[in-house]
This record gives structure tokens, sequence and C-alpha cells, in this order.
């Protein structure tokens, strides 16, 4: 069905498609002016000119047909029904110029006359497709910095066409050489052919546009005019060409920056130091190896802005059949290969330079991508073995395996013959990859053993002590961990403890304050009455019995507050010594088991002081109603 056939936008069909387009647009944009004004040209290729008209028509048609069909993201998922295709291309910007572009301006001929292809000028405004097909190619060619250059150049030849042809159309209106400045008088037979014409024209456009003299200068206003006009579109292409050629200088600068050590720092590092000759031409030549042979050692930093998965997909493609033919890695879980290949770094030793040393301590493993590396003995000179490429050394030292007579030290000196490129792999990123690897980690020890013991530094008695105590070690860790969870969970229930306390705490001291205000409230009436009564007693002679059983319940409410504010210090107090009972718990998980019993002792005791206090409440309780009874 027509309308269910989606157009991909990021497919390979659109982007040919597109660079089809470029050719019908360019070709309007070109030939249309140049037929305008330069009849000659327009009336010996007529029959061409109409045939390629109607095929651009035809290409600008069916372009607009595939607009329709094009598909587009929305919140990164592409929209393929039909009737929002269209629907969006409808309301759209560009459908409006696209229709403009296909308007039949062409009926206009039976009017004027065929020779006005003047009137075909509306096909222009199909530019922005020439936009887009530039960028496109311009992501994927492989060469952005020469495409740029060319794509300037092409703007530069379209600006210097149409100011020639305009040029011609002002000296026919002119006069063809009524002066020195317009194009010389086409009856001369050396300037009447076509050919000759254009070829002027696109000339004297240059001159112009370059600025560099030896042009006739204006004689009328209209050439005065017309000069001053390209004069300034000159600035303007002349600041184009300048930033754009600077802009792909400091992009090979920036390119050159990332792909290689910035070589110009080093050596303003030697000078200043003034480090020997020798040493200075050494690091010359290992720059110079460096950009000839376009040996890049900054790998990762180029790709760290790819995600993490195209990443390694991109490493793996490069680097994993080399990793492969190292021994211990073959057979493993291709997941592994696929986390040690973004681990490597590439390494580039110059002639004679060692790559290690014996008794060096490994930190690290080597992989030969490509020259020869010898075994050599200390003096340098005697080699015992050659390296080449796929061949490897220094992983035993970086498996850690049992037993290791050497331990992690280098056995032998490893010294480059010619130019080599190596990958190193860190012990650190192979423990940090092995760790999520349990059974690779496993077989790699396995392999380990294996070569050790074919080379006799294999120490079987010591590889099963270290053994032995590397479980026993792993089982104390264990009961640490199980002791340490213990001790957490029994601090969290005192720090619970502790917290309901202190809300209990605080709780009683609100109703004590709030007592001790209601205290001191009667005690000023009680006050006011014994003056009123003492006044009394003065005239009357005589006291009130019932006065005094007030003061005396006064004193018995004063002597409760005072023996509340007692018990909350000695609430206090046990809340104080709970508190050093956790901070000892936390100190030392050694004495955890005393400190609990520390705790639980205070809280049993502030249990019973509470038990006691309420039983002395209640005593005073009932006392105070006796008292009152009375």
């Amino acid at each position: 069905n027509w309308k269910e056939w989606v157009l991909d936008p990021s497919s390979d069909f659109y982007f040919i498609w597109i660079q089809i387009m470029v050719f019908p647009i360019l070709y309007n944009w070109v030939i249309i002016i140049c037929r305008t004004c330069f009849i000659n040209i327009e009336r010996d290729y007529l029959a061409v000119w109409l045939t390629l008209d109607y095929i651009s028509d035809l290409f600008y048609v069916v372009d607009v047909i595939f607009k329709f069909h094009t598909a587009y993201l929305e919140q990164g998922i592409l929209v393929k029904e039909w009737s929002l295709l269209k629907k969006r291309y409808l309301h759209s910007r560009e459908f409006f110029q696209d229709i403009l572009s296909l308007l039949p301006t062409d009926l206009l001929y039976l009017r004027l006359g065929i020779h006005y292809p003047i009137v075909r000028i509306n096909r222009i405004l199909r530019s922005s497709r020439i936009s887009e097909a530039f960028d496109r190619m311009e992501t994927r060619t492989s060469y952005p910095n020469i495409f740029r250059i060319a794509k300037l150049m092409l703007y530069i030849f379209v600006l210097t066409h149409w100011n020639a042809c305009l040029y011609f159309a002002l000296s026919g209106y002119i006069g063809y050489g009524s002066d020195v400045w317009v194009y010389p008088n086409t009856s001369d037979p050396g300037f009447g052919s076509a050919r000759r014409q254009y070829i002027h024209c696109f000339w004297f456009s240059t001159l112009l546009f370059t600025t560099v003299g030896d042009t006739p200068p204006p004689q009328r206003e209209e050439e005065y005019l017309f000069t001053m006009m390209d004069l300034l579109i000159a600035v303007l292409v002349f600041a184009s060409i300048v930033g754009n050629v600077g802009d792909v200088i400091i992009s090979l600068r920036n390119r050159d920056n990332v792909f290689f050590p910035n070589h110009e720092l080093v050596k303003s590092y030697l000078r200043d130091h003034r480090v020997n000759k020798e040493l200075r031409e050494r690091v010359d030549k290992w720059y110079q190896h460096l950009h000839i042979n376009k040996k890049i050692t900054r790998e990762n930093e180029i790709l760290q802005q790819l995600p993490n998965r195209l990443r390694t997909e991109i490493a793996v493609s490069v680097h994993l059949g080399t990793l492969s033919k190292v021994t211990i890695f073959q057979n493993c879980e291709k997941s592994l290969l696929e986390e040690l290949v973004l681990k490597l770094t590439p390494q580039v030793y110059s002639p004679g330079e060692y790559v290690c040393k014996k008794g060096d301590v490994g930190h690290e493993m080597y992989i030969i991508k490509d020259g020869k590396l010898a075994v050599v003995a200390d003096d340098g000179v005697t080699q015992f073995a050659v390296l080449g490429e796929g061949n490897f050394f220094g992983e035993i030292s970086i498996l850690n395996i049992k037993g290791n007579r050497s331990g992690n030290r280098r056995t032998a000196n490893i010294q480059s013959i010619g130019h080599s490129d190596l990958f190193s792999l860190s012990k650190e990123d192979l423990m940090g990859v092995l760790s999520d690897f349990p059974e690779a980690k496993r077989l790699l020890e396995d392999k380990g053993r294996q070569i050790l013991t074919k080379m006799g530094k294999l120490d079987e008695t010591s590889a099963a002590d270290e053994e032995s105590k590397e479980a026993k070690m792993k089982r104390l860790v264990i009961r640490m961990e199980e002791d340490l969870d213990s001790l957490q969970t029994k601090l969290a229930r005192l720090m619970a403890e502790l917290e309901s306390n202190a809300y209990k705490l605080q709780k009683r001291i609100d109703e004590l304050e709030k007592e001790v205000e209601r205290s001191e409230l009667q005690e000023e009436n009680i006050e006011g009455d014994n003056g009123d009564w003492e006044e009394e007693e003065r005239e009357t002679g005589g006291m009130d019995r019932q006065m005094v059983e007030v003061k005396l319940q006064r004193e018995e409410r004063v002597g409760d507050g005072r023996g509340w504010r007692g018990e909350y210090r000695e609430e206090e107090g046990s809340t104080r010594d709970i508190q050093e009972g956790i901070e000892e718990l936390q100190e030392g998980p050694g004495e955890g088991h005393n400190v609990e019993a520390s705790a639980g002792g205070e809280l049993e005791r502030k249990e019973e002081s509470d038990e006691k206090q309420r039983g002395e409440v209640g005593g005073k309780g009932e006392e105070s109603g006796e008292e009152g009874e009375r």
C-alpha cells in the first residue's frame, strides 16, 4: 500500500535521495540566470535546456511526494502514521516553499515567448534541500575538513557566476563597448562567441571580488554602483574564506592534539630544564614516528564522548583479535574480553628502549601488537629469544598466584629491537574486572599455575599454606561481619530505648513544671490569705484552725515539689549512664556485652525507681486525702 510506505530519514535511501536532489537544485541556481543574461547560450542549446528543465521539475514533484512519507521523531520514537506525517508536512514552512517552487510559471512562455527563462526563477526556492544534504554529507564523510573547503568553494563559484551574468546584462543595458569598463562590442569576432563572453565576464567578476586590481575604472553611475556592491560582497567573501580556512586549521590542530601528545610543550620543558641533546633527539624521533605512522596513544580520550556500549563495540572490533591471542585469555567469556578490551592502553617504544628489566615490580602485562622485542641478558647485547606480533609477557606477575617463587618481580629484561607497538593491561584493571567474573578468575589462576609448573617456579607447599591462611582469614572476616551486624542491631535497640526514655522524661518534666506553677500560684494566694488572717487575729486576738490546716497542706505540696525535682535528677543521671554505655559500645565492639549488661542494669534500676516513685506518690495522695477528711 502506497500510503503505508514510510521513508526513514536515517536510512541510506534517504541519504542517497537528498544527494540526488542537489543536482536539479544546483542546475536551476546556475542555468536560469545564465540563460537569462547570455542570450546566445539560451538560443544555441534551447532543446537541451527545456529537457533538463522538466526533468528537474519531475525530481521536484517526486521530492514532495517523498516528504509526505518521511517519518519524524517524537519523544525519541519514530512516527510512521501517514495521517500524522501528512498533517505535519502540510503545516510546515517547508511545504509552502516547495509549492511556490513548483508553481507552473512556465505558462508565461505563452505570453512572453520561449526565450524568457527568468519565469522559472521560483525554482531556486528549494535551496533548503541543499543545506540538509550538505549537513548529512559532512557528518558521514571521513574527511569533513576537505568537504567544508569544497562546499565553500562551491558557494563562491555560484556567487561569482551570478555576478558575471549580472555584469554581462548590465553591459548590454549600457551598451557593449561603450566604455572601457563594460564588455567589449559583441560585433568584434574575438568577443562574439558565447564561450568567450562567459569566460570574460567570469574573469572580470573574479577580479572585482578578489580586489587584486587591474580592473578598468567605472565611467557611469551604474558602473560605480555595481563596483561598490561587488567590493562590499568581496569583503564578506574574503572574511568567509579566512574564517572557514581558519576553522579548518584549528580543527586539524585540535585533532592532532587529541590524537597525539603535545610535542611543543614537551620540547619547551626539555629546553627549559637543559636536558642533554641525546635524550632530546630520542624524544623527537619518538614524536616523529607517531606522526608519520599515525600511531594513536590516546584512544580512550578520543572515544570518551561515545556511549559506553558503542565505545565497547568499537574497541572490540579494533583490539579483540589481539587480546584473543593471549593464551591465558583463550576460552574465556566474551563479556570478560569485552570488559578487558576497554582497559588496554596503547604504548609505543623506540629502538633500544627497555620495556621492563629484571627485578622490577610488575604492575602490568604487555601484548605485542606490532614490532619485535628481544629477551636480553644483563649486558643488553646477548639475546635469548625474540618476541613478535601476538606474543605477550608479564601476565604471571599480575595474577597473584599462590606459591609463585618469583613473586611479582620481573624475571627477564625485555628490549625493543625497532619501533614496537604494545598494549598494556594493568593489574588493578584486570583484578577489577575479574571481581565480577569469579569463574574466569579461577580459570586464569589455573592456567597460570600450569605455566609456573612447567617453568619450575611454583612452590606447591607454600601455595597450600597461603590458601589455608586465606581461607582462615575469610572465615575470620565473615565472623567479624556477623558480630558487627549483631552489635549494630543491639545498638539500634538501645538507641530506640534511649529515645523512648527521653520522651518520657520530657513529658514528666512538663508535668512537673505545670505542678510547680500551680503550687506557686496557690502559695501566693495562701500568703495573701495569711496577711488577712493575721490582721483579723490582731483584731480578734485568735487564730482560726482552718488556716493552720491550709498552711500545713501548702508545706506538704512544696515538699512534694522538691521530691519530684530530686527524682528528676535521678532520672537524668540514669539516662546519662545509658548514653555513656552506648558510647562505650560504639568505641569498642569487644566490650559490647559488658556495655549491654550495664545498660540493662541501669534500665532495671530505673524501672524500680519509677515503681517506688509511683508508690510514694500514691501514699502521699492517700495521706493528703486523710488530712483533708480530718
